[in-house]
């Protein structure tokens, strides 16, 4: 007799191509270089990925000044300020920049607008890595805003020279509001296209949207740091499902499974596959056997690594 306790595996989910190329930068610079490689901050939020490059040989630091001179040095994919920059060429640190393009893109669109003396709004997280790197890359006035009550008290110098840029962890649908309200309150604001957010947050979002229909409840892999791993199980709770965000299968509690039958399962832009396999195989052992794989965005994505690690041996890996 087939079971009917069915998972639902959400299309797209895991690694996008930012962390892919952040990860790989840093396994490439210690296939090359013997001496150790440090990283400032970790790599991406996920203490499987720290873990297993910590093994290879990676180094995690916070500040550079615990770096010694001269050392091989990774950024992290979520950026970096440009007071962490100066901070390593004074050390004469040999750096490779892991920074995703797609938050080194919300870099520059902030500081063309700064170079036209526009005040510039930060809708993010505040202390969030990536947000404190783009405070730190904009040379002007920046204000850093959350929610709809923010835009209601925020006060700036000349409302017809303002623009806003976003984190990219933040999905369309999570910045809605904000901008609607910025715009209402700010009629001349100038902001990046919709074409300019983050695909995969977008898309990772979008899919567990589409498959809550057909679920009782959502299990999230990823890091309880990780932005957008916690917002895909924010969007699960909001719709009204039992969503539960957990690092790994280890973090899977049986009382979840009382009276359920069908499972959704997805994974944070940073989690690599074989935690999400790990949870679908402790599943099995609760009598979920089916597995579905939703149809959903087929996402293409590559990004090229820095020449110096690129030029290594013929293959490039590219995987998105």
């Amino acid at each position: 007799m087939t079971s009917k306790k069915t998972i639902f595996l959400a299309q797209p989910r895991g690694f996008c191509a930012g962390v892919v190329r952040a990860i790989e930068i840093v396994e490439r610079a210690l296939e090359k270089y013997e001496r150790p490689v440090y990283v400032r901050h970790e790599i991406v939020h996920n203490k499987y990925v720290v873990e297993d490059l910590r093994r290879k040989g990676a180094i995690f630091v916070e500040e550079v000044d615990e770096i010694p001179e001269g050392a091989i040095t990774v950024f992290s994919a979520h950026g970096v300020s440009k007071k962490v920059i100066s901070d390593s060429d004074e050390r004469k640190l040999h750096t490779f920049d892991a920074t995703c393009p797609l938050v080194s893109k919300v870099h520059k669109q902030g500081q063309r607008y700064a170079d036209k003396d526009f005040e510039i709004i930060m809708i993010g997280h505040e202390g969030h890595a990536e947000v404190e790197g783009t405070l730190g890359q904009i040379d002007g006035r920046v204000h850093l805003i959350e929610t709809v009550e923010d835009v209601a008290s925020l006060k700036v110098s000349n409302p017809d020279k303002l623009a806003y840029v976003t984190q990219t962890t933040l999905s369309v649908d999570d910045t809605r509001d904000v901008i609607v309200a910025l715009t209402e309150k700010f009629p001349s604001i100038e902001g990046p296209n919709v074409k300019d957010i983050c695909y995969a947050t977008q898309n990772r979002q979008k899919a567990v949207r589409d498959m809550a229909s057909q679920v009782e409840l959502i299990l999230v892999v990823g890091a309880k740091n990780s932005s957008n791993s916690n917002r895909l199980r924010e969007i699960g709770t909001e719709i009204g499902i039992n969503s539960y965000l957990i690092d790994d299968a280890s973090g899977l509690d049986p009382a979840w499974l009382e009276n359920v039958d069908r499972i959704g399962v997805t994974a944070g832009a940073s989690a690599p596959e074989i935690l999400t396999d790990q949870l679908i195989s402790r599943l099995g052992q609760y009598g979920f056997n089916n597995i579905k794989l939703l149809d959903g965005i087929e996402e293409n994505v590559n990004f090229n690594i820095p020449l110096e690690l690129r030029q290594m041996g013929e293959n490039q890996k590219h995987i998105g």
